[in-house]
């Protein structure tokens, strides 16, 4: 039997995983019937005032957030740059498999997941 720690970081990992393939899916789906001109809904819905503008900003304010920390927690290096702007137009596609990679890294060790070396 694993210690529960163990186990809380296989279910973590697993919910992060199946995260990013659903959303992979989803937005390969919508990419083909919408196109991918995402900028545009998001801006469309800003501007609109209504439930849609305070989702869409609201999560945006969290992939501003992921970008920062993932920028952060890396020193600011050119490719905590690169993978946080990407985490920031891609969300939890690139955000999910990163926090799976620290959680390994760091052998669930939450605060090194968190701050890195600091």
């Amino acid at each position: 039997m694993q210690p529960k720690g163990k186990n809380n970081q296989i279910l973590l990992k697993a919910l992060l995983a199946i995260q990013t393939l659903v959303l992979l899916i989803y937005t390969i789906i919508v990419n083909l019937n919408d196109g991918g001109n995402f900028a545009k809904v998001f801006f469309e819905n800003v501007v609109s005032i209504n439930w849609n503008g305070q989702f869409s900003l609201d999560f945006h304010c969290y992939l501003l957030l992921s970008m920062l920390w993932i920028m952060w927690r890396n020193r600011f290096s050119i490719s905590s740059i690169i993978m946080g702007i990407a985490a920031n137009i891609l969300g939890i596609i690139v955000f999910a498999p990163y926090l799976i990679y620290l959680i390994t890294k760091e052998k669930g060790d939450l605060k090194k997941v968190l701050v890195g070396d600091r």
